[in-house]
């Protein structure tokens, strides 16, 4: 008997993750932006974009997103899980490393279309394939195979555990190339982006080292192999079934005005921060080598805010979070119009608000809809987010394009607080019932 095997699962598995879940975390390190992110939109520019060709390539992200989120989780349910997540990551490896190469328009959209695909072919695949191999360790546990023991820890129930570490080795890497980003890019604007591609090109490594699910689930006539993930015909929603239940649950007032709402906080969060590098540089003189600081800073505020979510929530109630949390926003948006300097609050509210407000409005659309199609009206309500940012994007890049990036850093609050006055004369997005009882 081995040493790990001694010990309990859980403590063998804190000690030393088996396998598949070492590599996992290591595939986690892997899919960092936080080289080019802090700089990202400062290379456009330098690249001779104008704001409007940014925000007409941020409405080409938009609507691929929107467009190709099914047809491409149909593909990775057939090609398998894993397989998914290479293609996902060579596509993200080649358009990265295109943006150090290509300088035309039309490169850049090519590049956009290869990242969009990337993304939304690990939309839920690298969840999908951590659970499934975590559920195929205790069924070979169940079984009594030897194989199960030295991977003590892979169990179902543990995914929650798992899968927050990933997050957490994820961010530690995006706060670390962060403060590197902004450091290289002030010696050479490409070389963020060939750093974050051989960063990400080591995940396709990675990936080549992972199991399948396939051989997990081999003999397996109900799990689905490495493609459906085992849903039964029953538990499918047909086409007209799902169409159904779109209807039925988004036409109900409580959740169709909820879900505009919502929409129009995410949508104007997405367009606003197109902003906050050239204002932070041009505006408030922050230096282009200490932009990964600052955003080093961003995701510390992003996860102090999403750790005190649910306190929030039970102190104010969902009515009371959701109704203050955007004005609150919309206030801190229109203000450095009067005094530029209060533009790195702002970004700091801005952020902190987004990770804030983002799990309790899922957990509200989730406590809406019925178990039975939950995942298509999720799905729905993540388009209606996508959709409204559209407008969004070119009314800031033409009015940037116009004035400054600061005028349509403010001209969005100043939308966003008409839009939520305009919403509010149609109905609450929240009944006065959930005042405070955290529903």
């Amino acid at each position: 008997m081995s040493d790990r095997a001694r010990w309990p699962p859980s403590l063998a598995s804190d000690r030393l993750p088996p396998s598949p879940v070492l590599k996992y975390y290591c595939y986690q390190a892997t899919v960092s932006f936080g080289f080019f992110s802090p700089i990202f939109t400062l290379f456009l520019l330098d690249r001779g974009l104008d704001y409007t060709a940014i925000a007409s390539l941020s409405v080409l992200y938009a609507v691929l997103t929107v467009g190709g989120e099914i047809p491409t989780g149909y593909v990775g349910d057939r090609l398998g899980r894993r397989a998914s997540l290479l293609l996902s990551s060579a596509f993200m490896t080649l358009s990265i490393l295109g943006f150090a190469l290509v300088r035309s328009y039309v490169g850049l959209a090519v590049l956009y279309v290869l990242w969009t695909l990337s993304l939304v072919f690990r939309s839920g695949t690298g969840d999908a394939w951590l659970y499934d191999a975590l559920a195929a360790g205790r069924a070979s546990e169940a079984s009594g195979t030897s194989e199960s023991r030295s991977d003590g820890g892979l169990d179902a129930d543990r995914f929650a555990h798992v899968r927050g570490r990933g997050q957490s080795v994820n961010k530690a890497v995006t706060v670390v190339t962060m403060l590197a980003g902004g450091v290289l890019y002030s010696v050479r604007p490409t070389l963020p982006f060939v750093a974050s591609a051989v960063l990400n090109g080591a995940g396709v490594v990675v990936l080549l080292t992972l199991p399948k699910n396939r051989q997990y689930l081999d003999g397996d006539s109900d799990a689905g192999g490495d493609g459906a993930g085992g849903a039964t015909d029953d538990e499918r929603l047909g086409t007209l079934a799902a169409l159904a239940v779109l209807r039925e649950q988004l036409t109900r007032p409580r959740l169709r005005w909820f879900v505009a709402y919502a929409a129009l906080f995410f949508g104007v969060v997405a367009a606003a921060d197109t902003y906050v590098q050239p204002i932070s540089t041009e505006t408030l003189g922050v230096p282009v080598a200490s932009m990964g600081l600052l955003y080093a800073a961003f995701a510390g505020v992003s996860a102090v805010a999403s750790y005190y979510a649910g306190a929030v929530q039970d102190r104010l109630g969902v009515r009371g979070a959701v109704l203050a949390i955007p004005l609150v926003l919309g206030v801190a948006l229109v203000a450095p119009l009067l005094w530029p300097l209060l533009a790195l609050p702002t970004f700091f509210v801005m952020k902190g608000s987004r990770s804030l407000l983002y799990p309790i409005v899922t957990q509200r659309v989730n406590d809406e809809v019925a178990s039975v199609g939950r995942a298509t009206v999720l799905s729905a309500a993540s388009m209606a987010y996508a959709l409204v940012k559209l407008p969004l994007y070119l009314l800031g890049g033409a009015v940037a394009d116009a004035t400054s990036a600061l005028v349509a850093f403010g001209v969005l609050g100043g939308v966003f607080l008409a839009g939520i006055a305009a919403v509010r004369t149609f109905a609450s997005p929240v009944g006065e019932s959930e005042a405070g009882d955290g529903k």
